[in-house]
């Protein structure tokens, strides 16, 4: 039986959901896709609170699209095994042993857990990657790189399909070449092909980071395709955020409304982003 005495807690919490209601309206049946990074998933608590946050965005007539990395996973496996990984300009190298093992871990080990973690939110996730269906057709991104792939063709109607049917695609970046090679691709890579092929309201990149910082190390939590340009030619924007914002460039160019880099450890984050007024992280627009 419920309580019935109000505490401010409570009524803060009505207010955050009558206050969410013009964004629940914006949001409705808008395709949403989320690049959930390696780095982002931590413990049982986070992929939880993670999937409580999918299911919730289905419930209120949103499709989202979750595409998913592994990137910490695959390091620990292949240092069990022994197989030593080469980077280059920080990409993996990926020879016919390693994609065995990156399929492996992505579209079993972390593709499962994810799938497995919404269902038991109520959701209905499917798992899939990107050679089911020929959903995502790669051709070789440079050959000094081995397997891996760059997205040419997305087949959107697998997609469109399963949002028909009320369920929720975890889509491991793994893609498939013409001759039936099994290419890795990079998960924001990915979730940026698979988002401009969708036209998708909005595409929520989570990391471990805030989002882009200025040179005074402040977050910015907006900025338009140009200023993107700038702040990367003077080196404001550099290391492992630069993929990030390459992709959201993409997205954006490629008729995404709008890419947000949003750090995915923090509760709730992609609720914050999508159904709060300040919102969460960087969004960057075309």
């Amino acid at each position: 039986m419920k309580q019935r005495d109000m505490t401010r807690d409570h009524l803060a919490v009505a207010r955050t959901l009558s206050e969410a209601l013009p964004y629940l309206q914006r949001f409705k049946n808008a395709i949403i896709v989320v690049k959930f990074g390696g780095n982002a998933m931590g413990d049982d608590e986070t992929m939880t609170s993670f999937a409580r946050d999918i299911v919730l965005l289905r419930q209120v007539g949103v499709n989202p699209v979750v595409v998913h990395g592994g990137g910490p996973m695959i390091n620990e496996l292949l240092d069990k095994l022994g197989i030593k990984s080469e980077f280059i300009d920080g990409k993996r190298v990926t020879d016919a042993a390693t994609v065995e093992v990156v399929e492996m871990v992505l579209s079993g080990l972390v593709n499962k857990r994810i799938v497995q973690a919404i269902n038991a939110q109520g959701g209905r996730a499917v798992g899939l990657s990107g050679k089911d269906a020929e959903l995502m057709i790669c051709e070789a991104a440079d050959p000094k790189f081995g397997f891996v792939g760059e997205p040419v063709e997305i087949n959107t109607e697998v997609l469109k399909n399963l949002f028909g049917d009320d369920m929720i695609p975890v889509i491991a970046p793994l893609g498939m070449g013409r001759n039936g090679e099994t290419f890795n691709v990079n998960g924001d890579t990915a979730a940026g092909a698979i988002a401009a092929a969708l036209k998708a309201d909005r595409l929520l990149l989570l990391t471990n980071v805030a989002g882009v910082k200025n040179a005074a190390g402040e977050l910015v939590t907006e900025l338009k395709a140009a200023e993107v340009e700038e702040m990367t030619a003077s080196g404001v924007i550099s290391g492992g955020m630069i993929p990030k914002t390459e992709t959201a460039l993409q997205a954006v160019r490629g008729g995404v409304r709008a890419c947000t880099i949003v750090d995915g450890r923090v509760p709730n984050a992609v609720l914050l982003e999508l159904f709060t007024e300040h919102g969460a992280g960087s969004m960057i627009r075309a």
